[in-house]
């Protein structure tokens, strides 16, 4: 058989794909034959580089799960039979072999492919993803459903290694395993290798028991001891002993799965063989593959992080600029820096290290550095659990991932009035990778309970400010600010605070409209005042809201709220419960998101389509004076 085709660069021009042009579904994938599979996989992973290069998008995963797809596709009759990807990085390849290869230069973009799978895109992306761990509970549903229907439908769900860290995926297995569903749940493991030599017979004893004759013989085999049970639960011991020596199935042996692996995931006709062996077998099937991130482009194999997604190829001019700092790098900065002054400070993140920019924090101060893996509702009940000795836990999560653990946040945190402070990174319209990641959420959620105070900083200066007052507050206490670049407003580098509460003036005017700006959209405020000469204030917090503030200017004109965020339950509303609270009719109009989920598009983009640009605000204030 042909080895794999090895890549060093991303091509410029679109490729030659003789085979791949051929297919437009995964039908006509299956009316090759098995020789021509590698072919095949070498022709995706290169159209998946030169597609990538254009749209920029998620590259590691998707190289690395090549072979594993275009077998999975040949082997199961889909869409009949259920694909299930968990997260969907991976996911690209998938896409150019069921119908949308043309469209993925598009991806990400607006009006363009999802950057994960999409149920309203095809007929083939079974359950809409984005959060991890999720992959193993549909497929369940869906077998489950296949069972009450009598259905000869198969389901596969394809999990990560770091995905199955979350307890959601072994809450599902556990159940899996108690219902005797007919399902097979691929781990594909790239955090590992299989040196060449042990890997071989790993295959090959992988494929001795994935069998129908070794599984046909053992059934009888149970069969036929299940009268004598000292003998059975001899054969059962044997059997497990055996299998134990060869592969680490103990611990999915013991939920009740029958697990078969660690095999080779770029061996293109091992998996057919063994998938084909597994894909009818009755109850719970586990498969572990072992594949490289980044497979086949070498510099993402050299550094899998830095190539877990790539922007789209563009010349660099020479006089490009020193980029200006993040949002999470002022954050990143902002950790070390309290943390070299307080020695009770702790960082926690859920798998969000290079995210949220705890990459100098986890050197500098390794001990005092917890990455809990993706597992969110851990993360928060950790830091609780520290707070309750007298240390300072800063939990760095983006505000999409806070969600998963919002009862975390409730029972373990604010009810217990604990000292938790929360670094909400990503919080907003976050452009590409669309609904599944906006933090568009975390203002309704969070305001509700009692204890917490909440921080929206309009600019980086502010963020460093807000995220040193929220850490001296002896409770629950967050801080949301947005992905990526600021307005320009930076930051010294002290540790000083504001005060809790208290909102500050950043434009006079003279019109009667006073914009009251919460976080992000502070300065296009600034800028809508500008053609209005409005007044507008940097509200800072989102709880407690200033209420002096509110007072002062109840009999304005018009009031307005801006904010990044659900208009429904958003800060807006907090200004409104204040004035019916004190029986004050005022003339609000309250700015934000509209009751949809937005689609994908850069963030400028959305920000426009939903009227929160700095020409959209002065449009609908115009629109209601007028």
């Amino acid at each position: 058989m042909p080895s794999m085709k090895l890549f060093h660069t991303i091509p410029g021009e679109r490729p030659n794909i003789p085979l791949l042009e051929g297919i437009n579904s995964p039908h006509d994938l299956r009316t090759l034959n098995r020789d021509q599979l590698r072919q095949v996989a070498d022709e995706v992973r290169e159209y998946l580089l030169y597609s990538v290069g254009i749209s920029g998008g998620h590259f590691g995963a998707g190289l690395g799960v090549v072979e594993l797809t275009v077998a999975l596709h040949f082997c199961l009759d889909t869409p009949f039979d259920q694909l299930i990807w968990d997260v969907g990085h991976q996911a690209y390849p998938h896409k150019i072999l069921t119908g949308r290869r043309e469209q993925l230069p598009t991806i990400r973009k607006e009006d363009g492919l999802a950057a994960f799978p999409d149920r309203k895109e095809s007929p083939y992306d079974t359950f809409g993803v984005g959060h991890s761990s999720t992959s193993i509970s549909a497929a369940l549903g869906m077998a489950l459903d296949a069972k009450l229907n009598q259905s000869s439908r198969r389901h596969v769900a394809v999990i990560g290694d770091g995905a199955l860290t979350a307890g959601l995926a072994f809450e599902a297995l556990n159940h899996a395993a108690s219902e005797k569903a007919n399902m097979l749940v691929i781990l594909n493991d790239n955090d590992m290798s299989i040196s060449r030599n042990v890997g071989g017979i790993r295959d090959y004893l992988a494929k001795l028991l994935s069998s129908k004759a070794y599984t046909r013989s053992r059934d009888e085999a149970r069969k036929l001891l299940e009268p004598l049970p000292p003998l059975a639960q001899f054969a059962k011991k044997t059997e497990e002993h055996l299998k134990g020596m060869v592969s680490p199935a103990t611990l999915f042996e013991e939920i009740g799965f029958n697990y078969i692996g660690p095999i080779d995931g770029h061996d293109l006709q091992g998996l057919v063989t063994t998938l084909q062996n597994m894909k009818d077998l009755p109850g719970p099937q586990f498969l572990h593959v072992v594949t490289q991130k980044g497979c086949g482009f070498v510099p993402a194999e050299d550094d899998p992080i830095k190539y877990h997604a790539i922007g789209k190829l563009k010349a660099k001019s020479d006089s490009e600029a020193t980029p200006k700092p993040t949002y999470s790098n002022i954050f990143g900065q902002w950790l070390c820096d309290m943390a070299e002054s307080d020695s009770r400070l702790v960082g926690i993140t859920p798998a969000m290290r290079e995210g949220s920019d705890l990459i100098e924090f986890s050197k500098r101060f390794p001990d005092r550095y917890f990455d809990v893996a993706i597992a969110e509702q851990h993360a928060v009940c950790l830091g609780a659990g520290f707070a309750t000795q007298n240390t300072k836990p800063v939990v760095a999560i983006y505000s999409t991932f806070l969600q998963r653990a919002y009862d975390q946040v409730i029972h373990d945190v604010c009810v217990q009035g604990l000292d938790v402070t929360f670094a909400i990174d990503r919080a907003g319209l976050v452009g590409e990778d669309g609904p599944t990641h906006a933090g568009v959420y975390d203002y309704a959620f969070l305001r509700t309970l009692p204890e917490i105070i909440i921080a929206a900083p309009s600019s980086e200066a502010e963020c460093r400010l807000l995220l040193s007052t929220c850490y001296q507050h002896p409770g629950p206490a967050a801080v949301r600010y947005p992905r990526g670049q600021g307005p320009g407003e930076l930051p010294d580098a002290s540790l000083n605070t504001v005060d809790v509460g208290r909102a500050v003036t950043r434009r006079e005017g003279q019109s009667g409209i006073v914009i009251l700006a919460f976080g992000s959209r502070v300065f296009e405020a600034l800028e809508a005042a500008e053609q209005l000469d409005a007044t507008v204030i940097d509200m800072r917090w989102v709880k407690p809201i200033d209420e002096a503030i509110l007072a002062k200017y109840a009999d304005t004109k018009l009031i307005v709220t801006v904010e990044e965020h659900q208009r429904m339950g958003g800060a807006g509303s907090a200004v409104g419960e204040y004035y019916a609270d004190q029986g004050l009719s005022v003339n609000l109009l309250c700015l934000g998101l509209p009751d949809r989920y937005e689609a994908h598009a850069k963030p400028d983009a959305m920000l426009s389509r939903v009227g929160l640009d700095a020409s959209g605000i002065q449009a609908a204030i115009e629109k209601r004076l007028n």
